[in-house]
């Protein structure tokens, strides 16, 4: 199924910053104060005017090197990193969780998600596999009377078309029991906008639209946007691969707990 993703572009702002004129050469003494003094432990006084007198006969004369300052690692490799900006993993976001603020996860639709993948062919109806329910549990005739996803409840139950129907109230089993085709969604309750492109995808029963009086279901809200954009055009290629699919095409179902 063909998935619409969105880019987002960041305008970035260059800033310029006055640059101060810096001396670029140095006398010996100026590079290194040590280098006036050829062995700081020669003269009779080895302390004698010794820019390193902190240590004057060690076996580095410049131990307590005067350019410790300008290198950020000089006690700690790791300390003030300043490379850390640039690299995303200096603490560590995966640390707790492999899936903590991860960067890749709005490029994998499915980061979130186990998807199952079956070979035709399938029923003429969607039933969810976890829970051998008709759309995953949810009551149609709730989306009429309530304009909402409602759960379904198990005292509450019918068998149409080779599947299990549940409802969240008896007034609506009866009105479904009364005149199925009324209440079921097209395709079987398989996505529309899945059907629509020749294909065979599960849904989320929170992503519904009703339309001249029928309902259609799509596999998250973010299909059904995409499905939103051309509604007749939409269902229109959809009727033409309708059934035909059922006993061509993989069906794909991913895991959504839709009513936690």
């Amino acid at each position: 199924m063909k998935l619409t993703y969105l880019t987002a572009l960041v305008a970035s702002s260059v800033l310029t910053v006055g640059a101060v004129a810096l001396q670029t050469s140095f006398n010996p003494a100026q590079a290194n104060p040590c280098a006036a003094v050829e062995n700081p432990c020669a003269a009779a006084d080895p302390c004698a005017a010794n820019p390193c007198a902190a240590y004057p006969c060690a076996a580095d004369p410049c131990a307590a090197n005067p350019c410790a300052a300008a290198d950020p690692c000089a006690a700690d490799p790791c300390a003030a990193n300043p490379c850390a900006a640039a690299d995303p993993c200096a603490a560590d976001p995966c640390a707790a969780d492999p899936c903590a603020a991860n960067p890749c996860a709005a490029a994998d639709p499915c980061a979130a998600n186990i998807v199952t993948a079956t070979e035709p062919p399938h029923s003429d109806v969607y039933v969810e596999a976890s829970s051998g329910m008709a759309i995953r549990g949810a009551d149609p005739v709730a989306y009429f009377t309530e304009g909402a996803a409602v759960q379904g409840l198990p005292q509450y139950e019918y068998e149409w078309n080779n599947a299990t129907w549940r409802f969240s109230s008896a007034e609506n089993l009866a009105a479904f029991r009364a005149n199925p085709e009324a209440f079921a969604p097209q395709y079987g309750g398989y996505c529309a906008k899945a059907l629509s492109e020749g294909n065979l995808a599960s849904v989320d029963p929170r992503a519904w639209s009703i339309v001249e009086g029928k309902l259609y279901l799509n596999y998250n809200a973010d299909v059904q946007a995409q499905w939103a954009q051309d509604i007749p055009g939409n269902i229109e290629k959809a009727d033409g691969f309708w059934p035909g699919v059922l006993t061509a095409k993989t069906f794909y179902e991913n895991q959504v707990a839709w009513f936690q």
